[in-house]
C-alpha cells in the first residue's frame, strides 16, 4: 500500500531521543575523557617545545596541531586515530541494537517510518560527534591561549574550522559504516568487530598493499620518467581509497600553508612561487576539496547502502 504522508515524519523526535541518549551514556564519557587527556596530553608536550619560536613563526598556533614529541604523538595523529573508534561506538548498535531490546517493532508501530528512524539515528550520531569535536577544538583553542600567551589570527581560525568541519566528515564516513554493520548483523559484537577490522585495514596493512597492487597493475621502467610518473599517479589514486590517507590530506594542507600539492609537484605548480611562502586559506581549501568531496560522498554513499538495506529488512520480532 502506499505511505500516507511524509516519510521524514518523526525525525525530530528520534534525533532529540537518540542525541540525549548518546550524550548522557557511560560508554561516551568513558571515551570523552579518554580523548580529552591524550588530545591535551599532546598539546601540552607540543607548547613546551613551540615557546622557543616565538616570533619567527607567523602560524604559531597551527603547529599546536601538527607538533609532536617524543614518545607522544601530534594532536592530529590522535585524531585520526581516535575519531574512527568513537564514531563506531555511535554507530555499531543504532539499528540491531532495538531488535535486541525488541523495541523495534513498537517503534515502527509509531507514526514513525524507517526512512525516518534511520535518518533520525544517523543525524543523532553525527551531531553527537560534531559536539565532541567542537568542544575539543574549542578545549585546544583556549589551552593555547593561555599556555602560549598569544591569540590565534584570523587565518588560523578558519583553517581550524576548516579541519573541524573535515574532522566531522572523517567521523561521519565511520558511523555511516557501523550503521551498515548494524543493519547487516543482529549482534552488535560482530557489529562493532567488523567495522573495527574494517578500519584496522585501512589505517595499518592498506598502505602496505599499495605499493604491490601498483606493480601488478602497472608496469615500471625504471628508465622511463612517464611509466614511473604512471605508477606515482597510481598508487596516489590508490591511497586516497582509504579514509585515513584523505584526512591526513587536509590536515597536511591547512595545517601547513605552505603546501602547494598533495601528490608529485611539477614545475608549473612552482611558476611565479616563493619556496616557502604561504598559501592564502582559500587556495588551502582549493587544494582539499577534491579530499573533503571524496569524504563527503563516502559518508553518504555508506549511508545510502545502510538505507536501502534497511528498508528490505523483517522487523518484526
Amino acid at each position: 500500500m502506499p505511505r500516507e504522508g511524509s516519510p521524514w515524519t518523526g525525525v525530530a523526535a528520534v534525533f532529540t531521543h537518540e542525541l540525549a541518549d548518546n550524550l548522557m551514556s557511560v560508554r561516551m564519557r568513558l571515551l570523552e575523557i579518554l580523548v580529552f587527556l591524550a588530545a591535551i596530553g599532546a598539546v601540552w608536550a607540543a607548547i613546551g617545545d613551540i615557546k622557543e619560536t616565538i616570533g619567527e613563526d607567523p602560524f604559531l598556533f597551527l603547529r599546536i596541531f601538527t607538533f609532536s614529541r617524543e614518545p607522544l604523538p601530534s594532536f592530529v595523529a590522535f585524531l585520526g586515530f581516535l575519531i574512527p573508534i568513537v564514531a563506531i561506538t555511535l554507530g555499531f548498535d543504532s539499528v540491531n541494537g532495538e531488535f535486541n531490546r525488541r523495541t523495534m517493532s513498537r517503534l515502527l508501530a509509531q507514526p514513525i517510518y524507517r526512512d525516518a528512524l534511520l535518518f533520525g539515528k544517523f543525524l543523532a550520531s553525527l551531531a553527537t560527534l560534531a559536539v565532541f569535536l567542537a568542544a575539543l577544538w574549542l578545549c585546544v583553542l583556549g589551552f593555547g591561549i593561555v599556555l602560549l600567551g598569544l591569540p590565534p589570527s584570523g587565518e588560523e581560525i578558519v583553517r581550524g574550522l576548516g579541519f573541524l568541519v573535515a574532522s566531522i566528515a572523517y567521523g561521519g564516513v565511520w558511523i555511516a559504516l557501523a550503521l551498515v554493520f548494524s543493519v547487516v548483523f543482529r549482534s552488535p559484537a560482530t557489529a562493532a568487530l567488523c567495522a573495527l577490522s574494517l578500519w584496522l585495514f585501512f589505517a595499518f596493512f592498506w598502505n602496505m598493499l599499495v605499493p604491490i597492487i601498483t606493480r601488478s597493475v602497472v608496469t615500471i621502467d625504471y628508465y622511463d620518467p612517464e611509466s614511473q610518473l604512471n605508477a606515482i599517479n597510481t598508487a596516489l589514486m590508490l591511497g586516497h581509497f582509504s579514509p585515513q590517507q584523505l584526512f591526513g590530506d587536509t590536515a597536511i594542507a591547512l595545517f601547513n600553508p605552505a603546501t602547494r600539492a598533495l601528490g608529485p609537484l611539477f614545475g608549473d605548480q612552482l611558476e611565479g612561487a616563493l619556496m616557502g611562502a604561504p598559501l592564502p586559506a582559500w587556495q588551502s581549501f582549493l587544494l582539499i576539496w577534491p579530499q573533503l568531496t571524496a569524504l563527503v560522498s563516502a559518508m553518504v554513499v555508506l549511508f545510502t547502502i545502510a538505507y536501502l538495506l534497511f528498508q528490505h529488512q523483517e522487523v518484526r520480532a
